[in-house]
Formats: C-alpha cells, sequence, structure tokens
C-alpha cells in the first residue's frame, strides 16, 4: 500500500476538527502586526518621533532581547521588530498543532484505528504537516496583504508575510521530529518546546546587546534569528528564506525516516524496562511520583540552569554598548545609569522565564490526567492509597518542581552576572530574589489545572490555553494597548519588575490565595468525582 494513501481524507478530517481553531490563530495573527502599524503610525507620526522612538529602543537590551533587533525609524521596520515575540509564538502553535494531530493521536489509540483502514504509514505525519505549514503559508499572504494595505512597500510587506510563515513552518517541523522521539505527547511537547526556548535564548542573548554585540553571532544559530535577519523594510535578505527552507526540507526528511523506523505507538527513544522486582522506596505515592517526574525535574532544571548562565553573563555587556555613545549614556542616565539598565534586562527576561516555568508547571500537574486516562491511576487507588494522597503526590511537583527550576536559573544568573561584575555577594541574592518573585504567578497555573483537572477533567488540556492567553497579556497586551483590567487578567502582571523594582507584598498574597483556591477546588471535585478517561 501507498505510505501515503488517505493523506487528502485525513487532511480534511484535520481541517473538519480545527474548523474553529485553526481561523482563529491564522486571522488573529495577521491582523495584530496591522493594529500595531496603525497605533505606531498615530503614536509616531513623523520621522523625528520615530527616530527618537529608535534610540530608546536600542538603549534597552530587555526589549532587544524581548523582541529583537531593529534596523531602522521606518513604519515598516518598527512594526516587524514590535511583533518579535510573535515569531515565537507562532512557532509555538504550530508545534503544538502537529503534535497534537500525530503522537496524541497515537497516544490516545486512534492511530492504531486508522492504520486498519487503508491509511498509509506516513499519511497522518504527511497530513498533520501539510496542514500546518499550508496554514502558516496562508497567515504570511494575509500578513503580506494586510501591510500593503496600509501602504508600506510591498517588497517589506511580503518579506514580514515570509518571516511569520518560516517560523511557524520550521517550528512545524521542529515538531513532527520531537513526536517521533517520546512515547507520549507530553514528552513530545517538553522536547519541541525546549527546542523553541532555546532558540529564542540565543537569539535574545544575540540581540540584547545591540548591533555592535560582540555576542551577536548568536543570533545566527537561531531559527528565529534568521527570520529577523532576513530584515523585512530594511534592505531585505531574501537569502534568509532559503536557510528556512532547507531547516523545514532536512527536519521533515527526519520526521519521515525516523517513522519509518518505529513502530505505532512507541518512540525513537525507548522506555526504559523497569527492574524484575520494585523497589522498596516505591511503597509510597510521593515516591512513585518522584519515579515519574524526575527526569522531567532534571530536563528543565539544568536548561533553566543553563539559561540563567548564559544570561547574566550577558547582562553586563549589555551597558558596554553606551561607552562610547553620549546620546545613548544621557539615555541611560535617564533610566537611572548602567545598573538601572541591566536591571531591567535581567527583570525583562525573569518575566520570560516565568512563563516556561508555568509551562513546565502546567505539564507536570497534568501528569495527573496522564495517569488517569493511561489506566495507571485506578490501580494505585485501588490500594490503601487515597484520592487526596495520590493527587498530591503528583501536584507537589507542578508546585515544587518549577521553584528548583527557578532557583537554579536565579543562582546561575546571579553567580554569573556577580562574576562579570565582581560582586557575587551583592548581585546573586538580588537576581535570586527576581526569579523567585515569580512563583506565586507560576502556581497560580498550576492551580487552573488541578481546577480543570478535578472539576471538568475532558478539558484540562484548556490550562495550556489558559497560559497562552496569559502570555499573549504580558508579551503582546501593552503593545495592543489593551485597557488595564484586561491586562490585568494575567497573573504575570502583578509581579514585582525585581531587580531593579519595588516588592508589594499584596499582590503576591492575592495570587499566592488564588493559587491555593483553586488547588483546593481542583481536589475537593477530584475526591467526589468518577474516574474517567
Amino acid at each position: 500500500m501507498d505510505s501515503l494513501a488517505g493523506t487528502r481524507g485525513l487532511v480534511r478530517l484535520i481541517l473538519r476538527r480545527d474548523r474553529f481553531l485553526l481561523p482563529l490563530w491564522i486571522v488573529l495573527f495577521a491582523l495584530l502586526p496591522v493594529q500595531y502599524a496603525v497605533a505606531t503610525d498615530q503614536l509616531f507620526p513623523t520621522v523625528a518621533a520615530r527616530q527618537e522612538y529608535l534610540d530608546s529602543i536600542v538603549a534597552n537590551p530587555a526589549l532587544l532581547g524581548l523582541l529583537g533587533p531593529v534596523f531602522n525609524a521606518s513604519l515598516g521596520a518598527l512594526v516587524t521588530w514590535r511583533i518579535g515575540a510573535l515569531l515565537a509564538i507562532v512557532g509555538l502553535v504550530s508545534l503544538l498543532t502537529v503534535i497534537r494531530h500525530t503522537r496524541t493521536e497515537e497516544e490516545a489509540g486512534r492511530r492504531e484505528l486508522l492504520g486498519a483502514t487503508v491509511v498509509g504509514r506516513h499519511a497522518p505525519l504527511a497530513a498533520a504537516l501539510g496542514v500546518t505549514i499550508g496554514a502558516n503559508l496562508l497567515l504570511g499572504a494575509l500578513l503580506a496583504a494586510g501591510m500593503t494595505g496600509l501602504d508600506l512597500p510591498g517588497t517589506g510587506s511580503v518579506a514580514l508575510g515570509l518571516s511569520m510563515a518560516a517560523a511557524g513552518c520550521m517550528f512545524a517541523a521542529v515538531g513532527a521530529v520531537a513526536a517521533q522521539l517520546t512515547q507520549s505527547a507530553g514528552g513530545a511537547r517538553g522536547v519541541a518546546i525546549g527546542a523553541l526556548g532555546g532558540a529564542f535564548l540565543l537569539r535574545a542573548a544575540g540581540d540584547s546587546g545591540g548591533p555592535d554585540s560582540r555576542l551577536g553571532w548568536l543570533s545566527w544559530l537561531s531559527p528565529l534569528g534568521w527570520v529577523q535577519q532576513a530584515r523585512p523594510y530594511a534592505g531585505e535578505r531574501w537569502w534568509v528564506y532559503g536557510l528556512a527552507l532547507g531547516l523545514v526540507v532536512a527536519l521533515a526528511a527526519v520526521a519521515f525516516a525516523l517513522l519509518s523506523r518505529r513502530d505505532i505507538g512507541a518512540g525513537i527513544l525507548p522506555a526504559r524496562l523497569g527492574p524484575a522486582t520494585a523497589s522498596p522506596m516505591l511503597r509510597s505515592p510521593l515516591a512513585l511520583a518522584w519515579r515519574l517526574h524526575r527526569g522531567m525535574l532534571v530536563g528543565w532544571t539544568t536548561g533553566f540552569a543553563v539559561a540563567g548562565a548564559v544570561i547574566g553573563s550577558v547582562a553586563q555587556t549589555t551597558t558596554d554598548m553606551a561607552a562610547d555613545n553620549a546620546q545613548l549614556r544621557d539615555i541611560l542616565e535617564q533610566l537611572g545609569g548602567q545598573t538601572a539598565l541591566a536591571d531591567a534586562y535581567l527583570a525583562g527576561t525573569m518575566g520570560f522565564l516565568a512563563l516556561a516555568a508555568a509551562g513546565y508547571a502546567v505539564q507536570a500537574t497534568l501528569r495527573l490526567r496522564t495517569e488517569e486516562e493511561g489506566l495507571r491511576a485506578e490501580p494505585v487507588l485501588a490500594a490503601a492509597v487515597g484520592r487526596l494522597r495520590w493527587a498530591a503526590s503528583h501536584l507537589a511537583f507542578g508546585l515544587l518542581g518549577p521553584a528548583v527550576a527557578l532557583v537554579a536559573f536565579g543562582l546561575a544568573a546571579g553567580l554569573a552576572y556577580g562574576l562579570t561584575t565582581a560582586d557575587v555577594a551583592g548581585q546573586l541574592p538580588r537576581v535570586l530574589a527576581g526569579a523567585l518573585v515569580q512563583l506565586p504567578a507560576v502556581w497560580v497555573l498550576s492551580g487552573i489545572a488541578v481546577a480543570l483537572f478535578g472539576l471538568l477533567p475532558r478539558l484540562a488540556a484548556a490550562s495550556w490555553a489558559a497560559l497562552a492567553v496569559f502570555a499573549l497579556l504580558v508579551l503582546l497586551g501593552p503593545l495592543m494597548e489593551l485597557r488595564q483590567w484586561m491586562l490585568d487578567l494575567s497573573p504575570f502582571t502583578h509581579t514585582p519588575k525585581v531587580p531593579g523594582g519595588e516588592v508589594a507584598a499584596t499582590p503576591l498574597v492575592w495570587l499566592l490565595g488564588v493559587a491555593a483556591v483553586l488547588a483546593a477546588a481542583g481536589l475537593a471535585g477530584f475526591r467526589r468525582r468518577d474516574l474517567v478517561v
């Protein structure tokens, strides 16, 4: 049988299943840059105003690290810079879409049922990649048309559309490879999101020092850096899109090759067989949860520590760009000096790492639902183990795991920054505090995941949607000029900007209270409901 037989039918099935979600994110991501362009034109109507805006951007390494480089003061270039974070979000949505229609289908057993019909081995992956890549190309076309409709240069508009589409397509291919590596959808998401996070950190480290940074070459190690270095509206580099196309083709080929080498339901990375007799240490639910969570905990903690070392070592270099620039020195003095600049950079990266830690918190907490759906919770609960005790064993990792990861980030970043400033004793506590104040907001996401698991178990995966909404509010809300009450819906809006800012106890206490109420409601609901699949 043809390995691609049935692909067309599966494409129709995916389009039907995603008939609401797919058009929503395509239209949303296409309209946001257009809205930015209109708002920017109104806020900075003159060339002088835009130049002053450009100078303030270049003087702020936190903005450069978060959103990427800005190449000139034209309206198109400023809009391209402002949607820098949107490229990563499009990549995230794309990789999750591919994993959802491949590995998640296998894990649920539906892929095996399809395989019993006239459906080729490679058809599900081809259909998922085809729909996701097609959606990104449509997104790019709509974006280019919208920007051209604002009388912006056509070549720059096409380049911007290609950049957005390329970011989504590259990480759709990353998701396709990740789906072949692990047996679980959660593991595949962890691998793919880790790759996206690594690409973002490389790009941020390379761009945060400005155009003359000694670390600028790091941006060229990141696919996200490629699409921004294509320079829409600033002397387009069309050859960069060849790099993106080459990566998509290479990763897709790897994904199909790996798919041919594994069994349905299995992963290239095999699950290790346990010993013939169980360890006495597995006599408690917490010990069993530790065994299930330890790999993910070690991986996330290691990643956060590496990110902390990179970000901490770069923080001091962000102030070097002002050494020979009188205009930038004046701007820095208005901001509070070079120390304030480094603090702003560290505080900005803390906010992004908090979102990543929240992703880890959701993934660890939703292990409860994974165990229930996999019919592994019922045998444990049939023993002398109460429901709350079992749920609390996994929730402990949804709460303490992000804390451990953020502590590792804070220690590594504080140590690296302290070494570069020759003030480890002074800087390490400040940076560590900046990491720890993010925990109440992260725990709100753990609480949401527990609440959905206990009260609406079939909608537990909506915890990821909550995280996506909060991330959009934090990253894009100020740029969209949303009302403050809308921004306040995100728990990350209320975390102090540390180091450098003031710490108020009231919002942190409220966040802890919200997290506690959500967790208690979820545990109470789980105690009373039936186990469901």
